[in-house]
């Protein structure tokens, strides 16, 4: 979506197809920090992973203020800032003072008064981080209403490459003719890949075991508060919670990090299990009483690496096999999609984004013919919008009232 409005924006002829809804898995699953590569310098170093997406913050905030291109002004903010704090262990303080490590964005040490009420027991300090949380529903929405008339739905079904271009096959609708074509889709790409006869094991896939929380409809406890922050311990970003609201109108708590991570070996009741114990363990006299528990599991796609580890940068690459005109991209992080669109369109012989507004009347004008006529995608619903399955941890279904969770 960023790429696609990066290129209208060069003056360039260009159209997104989707079979699903816009964001679906990856993107509708991220908590929607804009991290400033604070997690990549807990060991006290500034990391590649670190160096390369120190500068996005400052981007996003431009844009999300509306003063640069794409204007994302009408983008829902969750969270100007996160909190971060530390557990009580040794190795806790030591990645605190490692995460100062040159960082554009630094942690702010806050006085107690200043500490929300979820981290009012925890030992030690308590830290303002200038990470902006988003919805990414409503970034989905906001740069889908930017290029609309831009927008397909449809299935893939074909990438041939000729002479001069590719032909896109898509199921049910008359086919594209495009000089170059992008696989943006996430855990998509490899499919896709094998459409075009080009190698499908470019692509790895690190899993998570997200939970959610919210207040049962039992009136006998208040709502969850609305809170953003990470727990750090040593190297590892223990806990990261993000708050949103279900259709209801309830707080809704995501909870990831390293607890996300490790529970993918576990099973729905062990991982909200294992989730309230860490809770408990880094808000010290958190009442979690009456709390409602769900979960989803999600990949993350990324270009395949050594030994499978985190790749250290956003990720675009032309295939010679395809006469350099298909090129598959992996933005890795959220925060990083501006770096990948720069990657791609440089493979594509385009300047990159520099923020910059130049559209093409006739060169737009053959995008909105391409896309005349045929279905139009719609924003992929947040997993908590249809989750019917919210249970507490003594595993009976809560007393939600008709259709809550089913909207």
């Amino acid at each position: 979506m960023w790429l696609l409005d990066a290129m209208r924006r060069a003056g360039r002829s260009a159209v997104l197809v989707e079979r699903g809804g816009l964001g679906t898995g990856q993107t509708i699953g991220a908590q929607g920090i804009i991290h400033g590569g604070l997690k990549y310098t807990l060991a006290g170093l500034l990391t590649g992973s670190a160096e390369r997406i120190r500068e996005m913050p400052e981007l996003w905030r431009s844009c999300l203020a509306g003063a640069r291109e794409p204007d994302l002004s009408a983008v829902r903010m969750r969270a100007e800032f996160c909190y971060l704090w530390r557990t009580a262990a040794l190795s806790g303080r030591f990645g605190m003072v490692g995460a100062k490590a040159g960082l554009r964005v630094a942690p702010e040490a806050l006085p107690r008064e200043q500490w929300p009420a979820v981290l009012k027991d925890v030992p030690g300090s308590v830290m303002k981080l200038d990470e902006q949380v988003i919805s990414c529903a409503s970034l989905m929405r906001v740069l889908a209403e930017r290029n609309a008339g831009r927008l397909i739905r449809g299935d893939v079904t074909g990438l041939e490459v000729t002479g001069d271009g590719v032909r896109v096959s898509i199921e049910g609708q008359p086919g594209l003719e495009a000089g170059h074509v992008v696989l943006a889709a996430g855990e998509g790409n490899a499919a896709l890949r094998g459409l075009a006869g080009l190698d499908t094991e470019t692509m790895q896939r690190r899993p998570l075991h997200m939970v959610m929380l919210r207040a049962g409809a039992d009136a006998a406890r208040g709502p969850l508060p609305v809170f953003n922050g990470h727990c750090v311990d040593g190297k590892k970003t223990r806990v990261t919670v993000t708050s949103d609201a279900d259709p209801e109108g309830r707080t809704v708590w995501t909870v990831g990090g390293q607890v996300s991570e490790e529970g993918v070996e576990r099973d729905e009741p062990a991982q909200h299990a294992t989730v309230r114990a860490e809770l408990e363990a880094v808000m010290p006299g958190i009442d979690l009483r009456g709390v409602e528990y769900g979960s989803w599991r999600v990949d993350r796609a990324e270009p395949r690496t050594g030994g499978g580890l985190r790749p250290d940068d956003a990720w675009a690459e032309a295939d010679a096999a395809a006469g350099g005109r298909v090129v598959t991209a992996w933005p890795t992080k959220l925060a990083l999609a501006p770096r990948m669109a720069d990657r791609a369109m440089a493979l594509m012989g385009m300047p990159g984004d520099g923020g910059a507004s130049a559209l093409d009347a006739g060169a737009d004008a053959a995008s909105a013919a391409a896309c005349a006529g045929r279905l139009v995608p719609v924003v992929a619903d947040n997993f908590w919008d249809r989750y019917d399955g919210w249970r507490r941890l003594d595993g009976e279904t809560s007393a939600s009232p008709a259709g809550a969770g089913a909207a």
